[in-house]
């Protein structure tokens, strides 16, 4: 398991708590970095002095997000060096098949529909800590290439 924290980029609080309880329950022991929003989130991982900022092993993005939207969070992600290999699934209430293509075309490298069950949930954080967080190597820092 890559011993990294996970971003998880939400506004509602409540999906936030349900996020931490689903990867306690099932043993991970990864942190769980809380960004509110989306500005929140690219200055964590984006500093403005060009340093490196957070290393997620993972980041959950939900799209609806205040101040800079998440679609538009993942563009600058992969846009930039520092992220642009940053695993990103994105975790939202939109079903629009727009968003989904749009979210796919930016980086995304998944898209899973909010609402989920606690189980459907735990399910799902089972699926993406197997595939995600165990299979795939931490992103290289850029700086040290």
């Amino acid at each position: 398991m890559i011993d990294a924290p996970i971003l998880l980029v939400e506004d509602n609080p409540d999906d936030v708590l349900l996020t931490r309880r689903a990867f306690a329950k099932n043993g991970f022991e990864n942190e769980i970095v809380a960004a509110t929003d989306g500005e929140e989130c690219l200055t964590l991982l984006l500093p403005e002095d060009g340093r490196s900022g957070l290393k997620p092993a993972l980041v959950l993005l939900d799209i609806n997000l205040p101040k800079i939207s998440g679609l538009d969070v993942l563009g600058r992600l992969r846009a930039d060096a520092r992220t642009s290999l940053v695993p990103v699934v994105v975790l939202t209430t939109s079903r629009e098949r727009r968003d989904i293509l749009n979210c796919y075309l930016a980086g995304a490298n998944s898209f899973v529909c909010k609402p989920v069950s606690f189980a459907g949930f735990t399910e799902l954080i089972q699926t993406l800590a197997s595939y995600w967080l165990g299979v795939n190597e931490p992103c290289p820092d850029p700086g040290t290439l």
